[in-house]
């Protein structure tokens, strides 16, 4: 272990299994002792906010599918090792039968500074949604009918939409994810 330098390298990975295969590769490289050459395994994600069944549900989406990020130093058979595990094809930029290409730095600075930032980012998003705009309702026993915004409450997160109901002017509360803009 005299050469112990730490690179980024990319390794190429059965879409949707990305942390299944994270997971076999640190208990493979702990199980073989081969910690000392591999510091970091990650896998880059996103938070995503969906709706489901009528509510939001949020979820981590792979930022980058099939592809999970490796610091470590490839030297003897470190490479062989995290190859020979399930769901690895490869590692990315290697020619047939040659050695794996490291990232650069601006990559690699780029790719960690998305993550951090991903994960960091707050959940409370300024939705722009002004006084007097007209949206349509996309969820809830209203939807389809078009209103106009009286309130915006950025607190709760919810809108008070005027719309015309048989004729009639009617107050609704909706939050953010049930209407669209126009």
């Amino acid at each position: 272990m005299a050469d112990t330098v730490m690179k980024w390298y990319v390794v190429r990975a059965i879409g949707g299994q990305e942390n299944k295969v994270k997971a076999y590769i640190e208990t493979e490289i702990s199980r073989v002792g081969l910690s000392d050459y591999v510091s970091q395994v990650i896998v880059p994600t996103e938070k995503v906010v969906q709706i489901r069944n009528g509510k939001k549900v949020n979820r981590e989406r792979a930022f980058f599918p099939g592809y999970i990020m490796i610091e470590a130093n490839l030297s003897g058979e470190v490479p062989h090792v995290i190859k020979a595990i399930t769901g690895v094809i490869g590692f990315l930029g290697e020619t047939k039968g040659g050695d794996p290409v490291p990232m650069r730095k601006s990559e690699v600075n780029r790719m960690l500074g998305k993550v951090d930032e991903l994960s960091v980012q707050d959940d409370n998003i300024a939705i722009p949604f002004n006084i007097g705009e007209t949206v349509k309702v996309v969820d809830g026993p209203f939807n389809g009918f078009d209103g106009t915004i009286e309130k915006v409450n950025e607190e709760k997160r919810k809108l008070e939409v005027m719309v015309k109901i048989f004729g009639r002017k009617t107050p609704l509360e909706l939050s953010y994810m049930q209407v669209d803009k126009i």
